[in-house]
């Protein structure tokens, strides 16, 4: 059996990644080659956002600098690779790029997602946020703790292990606390969803419970006022809910309603489910965020919907 990787070896690979795909086409986004690299350990996604995050930093970096990169290497003068800024001096390149962007110590600092945008921030203790559509969350980091609250949508969490500092996610009276692990915590109306990728996490609900539920990876549980914190074992539903992190919804089962309703996050144009008795069918499928026409039609030849659309609403009916 082949001996696992450690994670510095697969913060190199996933730098390597990064600098291949960076400005690439789409194809290469798809690339088996890729692909297999990612299947083989669940840890080396989290690494290549981290990469691709800190590779984004860099060119900023230089943006705000007024420094371009060259066109061409001055003879005998050998410049870092770009690969080589992201895994050099054991991250030390990498950790002072994040360090003009990421929070300052004790200083809050705010995150806005708007229709239909994921996005992947580093913070400067090694964890890495990625943040859902439609989200707001804000990001303290003191000597002893590290705060995030959430004041809507979605956002998943890779945390970094810091015994010393546990890393804590508000959202209303909702806490979930963690030392180095990946979870996500999703806002729906009074109801607060936490999912676990990773390592453990305890979950509570102020002023409700003394003791708080323990989630292991692949356990999920909906919290709220008046709902006390369950561990439920759903490992296939965590990683269905969370790709979004990958630009995808994945249905397995769902109502067509709940479908729509997921697409409605990520669109202006929206999915509206015209007959009741259609919106209760259940589908299976694995579509693009940004394709709510894609799926409707891929209802339609499934079931025999009827497809009208206009610029802003694409309507599923009975044929």
């Amino acid at each position: 059996m082949t001996e696992p990787r450690s994670a510095r070896e697969i913060d190199d690979e996933a730098a390597d990644w990064a600098v291949r795909l960076e400005g690439r086409d789409a194809e290469l986004h798809e690339d088996p080659a890729l692909a297999a690299w990612l299947a083989e350990d669940r840890r080396r996604s989290g690494a290549l956002l981290r990469a691709q995050a800190a590779l984004s930093l860099l060119d900023r970096g230089r943006a705000l600098a007024g420094t371009e990169r060259p066109v061409a290497e001055p003879v005998g003068l050998r410049r870092p690779s770009r690969r080589g800024l992201l895994i050099g001096a054991g991250g030390g390149a990498v950790a002072a790029g994040l360090a003009a962007t990421a929070v300052i110590a004790g200083r809050t600092q705010r995150y806005d997602t708007g229709l239909g945008e994921i996005r992947q921030i580093p913070l400067n203790d090694g964890s890495m946020i990625a943040i859902n559509t439609g989200s707001t969350l804000e990001v303290t980091m003191r000597p002893t703790l590290r705060g995030v609250t959430l004041k809507a949508g979605e956002a998943w969490f890779e945390v970094a292990k810091d015994a010393d500092r546990p890393f804590v996610v508000q959202a209303g009276p909702v806490r979930v606390r963690a030392v180095g692990t990946a979870f996500s915590v999703r806002r729906q109306g009074s109801d607060y969803d936490v999912l676990v990728t990773e390592g453990l996490v305890e979950a509570w609900v102020e002023g409700m419970s003394d003791r708080p539920a323990r989630l292991p990876a692949g356990y999920k549980s909906v919290l709220g006022l008046g709902r006390a914190p369950t561990a439920v074992e759903a490992p296939q539903e965590v990683e269905r809910s969370l790709s979004w992190r990958t630009g995808m919804i994945a249905l397995d089962g769902q109502t067509l309603a709940e479908a729509a309703a997921e697409f409605n996050r990520y669109n202006e144009r929206h999915v509206v489910i015209t007959d009741p008795d259609l919106a209760r069918r259940r589908f299976v499928g694995l579509f693009r965020t940004n394709d709510p026409a894609g799926f409707a039609a891929a209802v339609a030849a499934t079931i025999g919907a009827r497809v009208t659309s206009d610029s802003r609403i694409i309507s599923l009916g009975r044929a």
